[in-house]
């Protein structure tokens, strides 16, 4: 008893949004992009586009030993220095570089919320998944119940001789059968655990209350506004359209090199001379100077780099939008195929609700039917595998639509309002 009760309470209540907010912060992958989004914004500072000077120190000691006939001596020369560059103009690159590294923190940040989005759609699929297994469970084992107690009565029926072996063996053998497919089931639902965990982040034996129903909601939809909200919110269209403004930078780019450069020097150095002969006097001298120098370059001919260099950049770009219309043409396809899937998935459900209703009820009277002798061992067990498979095929339409219409609220743009 102990143990049992350390063992529930060690379960944790879990609702599907619990379990959205514990993946997007445990999850390894939304991790490892929103590291790379970190990166990205790193990256974009004015100083990683050029805008600013450089400045370093250096320092130089060169020394030498002369040996000659009239006087050796030893020579050391000291030179320390601060300088800077600063490029002033370079064809507009450095705003260039710095619209591209805005659109390039932004494509990240798109990449993340498209990551964020396949996230929560898989934990919601793996949650619901669980919720289907954990039904499925219960079904199995209402079934094992039912063989149990009709095995049961089967040996003291034939106890009482009233019922010959033959039956009573049919009756063992569907009680096996349905305690084995228990098993069995009592397996695929840990094993859904275990994924959601994985999913999670978290534990792989962490155990749960799941406090949410496996229902789902029908709704009615039309595919001419589904398919404008797909262009106006899809994350993934989205993206695209932010490489697409990725491209273009690079064609302004390549048109900067057709501009002169202009560059600043300045700096100063020191320079201490120490020159130490065996014969003659030691020379020791000090000095120091100051630069400031303006440098013009202007690019003549370069075997047309500069021109091969825009013209690729044009192609890329054409590529770019021929990559966007692939895409939207994808989507719109991939849209109307899933449009169509959840319209049929809804008439299955309708038509499994109605099976599983009248299979319930036909179970019932069955039984009773049973009990009183009105039918035989036969036609009940046939009404327990035709209970069984009604309520399992519910349990799959209802999946089946929640997939669904999570599919279509992720193609829309719509999942991350909804957690």
């Amino acid at each position: 008893m102990l143990f049992c009760a350390g063992s529930l309470s060690a379960q944790k209540d879990l609702n599907l949004a619990q379990a959205v907010e514990i993946g997007l912060e445990k999850n390894y992958k939304i991790q490892i992009v929103r590291q790379s989004e970190k990166i990205a914004d790193l990256n974009n500072t004015w100083g990683n586009a050029g805008q600013y000077p450089k400045v370093e120190f250096n320092f130089r000691s060169n020394n030498k030993k002369d040996y000659n006939e009239n006087d050796d001596f030893r020579q050391n020369v000291l030179s320390p220095s601060i300088d800077l560059t600063w490029t002033l103009f370079d064809g507009f690159a450095v705003s260039i570089r710095k619209d591209k590294f805005n659109d390039l923190a932004a494509l990240s940040k798109g990449n993340t919320i498209v990551a964020v989005e396949s996230q929560i759609q898989l934990i919601i699929l793996a949650y619901y998944k669980t919720l289907m297994e954990q039904e499925r469970l219960a079904v199995s084992k209402k079934i094992k119940e039912l063989s149990e107690d009709r095995y049961g009565n089967e040996k003291v029926a034939s106890e009482l001789g009233t019922k010959g072996s033959y039956e009573l063996l049919l009756a063992k053998n569907a009680f096996l059968e349905d305690k084995s497919n228990y098993l069995t089931q009592q397996v695929n639902y840990n094993n859904t655990v275990r994924d959601l965990n994985f999913l999670l982040g978290v534990e792989e034996s962490t155990q749960y209350i799941f406090t949410d129903a496996f229902i789902t909601n029908v709704t009615d939809y039309r595919l001419a506004d589904l398919i404008d909200k797909m262009f106006a919110n899809n994350n993934n269209l989205k993206n695209r359209y932010m490489q697409e403004a990725i491209q273009k930078r690079d064609i302004e780019m390549a048109r900067s090199n057709y501009y002169p450069r202009v560059s600043l020097g300045a700096g100063a150095q020191g320079n201490k001379f120490i020159q130490k002969h065996d014969v003659a006097p030691k020379l020791d001298n000090k000095s120091h100077n100051l630069y400031a120098n303006l440098s013009l370059n202007c690019l003549i001919f370069n075997g047309n780099a500069n021109r091969r260099a825009l013209q690729i950049a044009k192609i890329e770009e054409e590529i770019s939008k021929i990559e966007t219309a692939d895409l939207k043409h994808s989507l719109t396809n991939t849209l109307a195929q899933n449009f169509e899937l959840y319209e049929l998935r809804k008439e299955l459900f309708d038509l499994a609700e109605e099976n599983m209703s009248a299979t319930e009820i036909n179970m019932q009277l069955s039984k009773e039917k049973y009990e009183s002798g009105s039918i035989n061992s036969f036609n009940y067990r046939d009404v327990q595998i035709s209970y069984q498979n009604a309520s399992l095929g519910r349990l799959t339409a209802i999946f089946n639509l929640i997939q669904s219409k999570t599919t279509l609220v992720r193609m829309t743009g719509g999942i991350l309002s909804e957690f």
